[in-house]
């Protein structure tokens, strides 16, 4: 298993949030790396582009479009996330989309405990083509 502090961890006892939480974090860390490599510019500009991506409805599109290239095992654990008691709800999203994202996020933060980092970044690359973004061909 390959993680950012090399210790093993039992990611099948986690909690599809647990997932979640990792995966929010992998997530972000993607976008933002993302975005770097189109140019520098400023902070502001750069936290407004990741909110783009980085948000409930987008993270539900993302997972429907992964849907199609998405392994059996993988499937279920994005259900998992999707099926997981949130508790609430923000505001500004849907319980749909709330609930797409923390799938989303499940899968990523499982690939990542997994030790799939090239699965990820497969699949981070799926995303941001289908998000058309033209930097997503030179690698995420």
């Amino acid at each position: 298993m390959e993680t950012l502090l090399g210790r093993p961890a039992d990611y099948r006892m986690l909690s599809p949030l647990d997932l979640a939480f990792v995966g929010d974090g992998v997530f972000d860390l993607l976008c933002r790396e993302q975005l770097l490599q189109k140019g520098s510019c400023p902070v502001k500009k750069l936290h407004r582009r990741k909110t783009g991506l980085v948000n409930c409805q987008a993270q539900a599109r993302a997972l429907e479009q992964l849907r199609p290239v998405l392994t059996e095992e993988e499937w279920a654990v994005a259900l998992r996330g999707r099926n997981a008691h949130v508790g609430h709800v923000p505001k500004n999203a849907s319980a749909a989309d709330y609930h797409g994202a923390t799938a989303l996020e499940a899968l990523f933060g499982w690939l990542y405990l997994s030790g799939e980092l090239s699965r990820v970044r497969e699949l981070f690359g799926l995303v941001m083509e289908a998000a058309g973004d033209p930097a997503a061909e030179r690698g995420a």
